[in-house]
């Protein structure tokens, strides 16, 4: 079987006139970077700033301008890729459009390499405020964020929060100027003891744990967990199996997903579907179908049904 190409893509996502074309202009005028390869370069948003291909290292890059989220469909970018016969992407995406936009219509192949996310430090907190969904939506994969026009007078903690309630493993970046950077370097202590014997999540960490275990599932392998959730059963589940979770709130009432983990117990068929039940449980790496690869696996030590929490969906406080 023939494999297609893989072609790297590079995304630079954020609000507009946030210094994504400034630094994609300065990249691609990099010969470090632009040393030759057919570039395909999409430019989803039109700021003050515009695009100087005169200025590139090198002049094997073809700008196609994309006006409205609509057009990123798969047989569009499909034909970009083909027409341009690119050998990579660079995308400068539009604040106002979802990544899943970009995401579900990638062409077979096409492989995000880095993610970055930039903002104007003196707006960002006006953005989240009435436009959360859509910083969540920018910074739930980001690799990077760039906080720009920070000032030494400003309080990091409020941009630091925003983020890490979001994402636990980006880079934070304040840049203050021209070559005048500062990396986030703030801890986050986690509100449980990760060391105890067993590892208690209470009700309002919910979402916390369940996020940092989502990106550091390694360090709970062989941890024992108690925790609190509703019992799942069936979907394509062994009798001795079901998913324990919550519903997690990110941002608004549109966002709220089940986040849920496969357990096993030999009396999974005695739980109501649906029902809260509160589990203690040893977390293993293995193999499950639901997951379609290895993941953590609840082995039950103990359970108990029980009433539904205060808050029943779970929230980043």
């Amino acid at each position: 079987m023939i494999q297609k190409k893989e072609i790297p893509v590079y995304l630079f996502t954020g609000f507009l006139d946030a210094g994504k074309t400034t630094f994609i202009q300065e990249t691609l005028e990099d010969p470090a970077f632009n040393d030759g390869q057919r570039t395909l370069l999409l430019v989803c948003e039109e700021g003050e700033e515009e695009f100087s291909p005169v200025k590139f290292a090198s002049s094997n890059v073809k700008v196609v301008t994309v006006e409205d989220e609509e057009e990123l469909t798969a047989d569009f970018l499909g034909k970009l890729q083909r027409e341009s016969r690119c050998e990579r992407v660079v995308v400068e995406y539009n604040g106002m459009w979802l990544l899943d936009t970009l995401y579900n219509n990638m062409p077979e192949g096409w492989v995000v390499y880095q993610e970055m996310t930039f903002a104007d430090a003196g707006t960002f907190l006006m953005y989240n405020d009435n436009m959360r969904n859509l910083t969540v939506d920018k910074m739930k994969s980001t690799e990077t964020i760039v906080f720009k026009h920070f000032t030494r007078a400003m309080d990091k903690m409020p941009y630091h929060k925003i983020v890490r309630t979001i994402n636990r493993r980006c880079d934070i970046i304040y840049e203050y100027g021209p070559n005048n950077i500062e990396i986030d370097n703030i801890e986050d202590p986690l509100p449980f003891d990760i060391n105890a014997d067993i590892v208690e999540i209470k009700d309002r960490d919910y979402a916390m744990w369940y996020s940092d275990m989502n990106d550091n599932e390694e360090k709970y392998f062989g941890k024992t967990i108690k925790v609190k959730g509703r019992s799942l059963l069936g979907g394509g589940l062994d009798d001795d199996e079901f998913v324990i979770g919550r519903h997690i709130m990110t941002c608004c009432v549109e966002d709220i997903q089940f986040g849920g983990l496969v357990a096993k117990y030999p009396d999974s068929q005695s739980l109501d579907h649906g029902g809260w039940v509160i589990m203690t449980a040893k977390i293993q790496k293995e193999y499950n179908k639901m997951y379609q690869s290895e993941g953590p696996v609840f082995h039950v030590t103990d359970l108990e049904k029980c009433e539904a929490p205060e808050e029943e969906v779970a929230t980043f406080y």
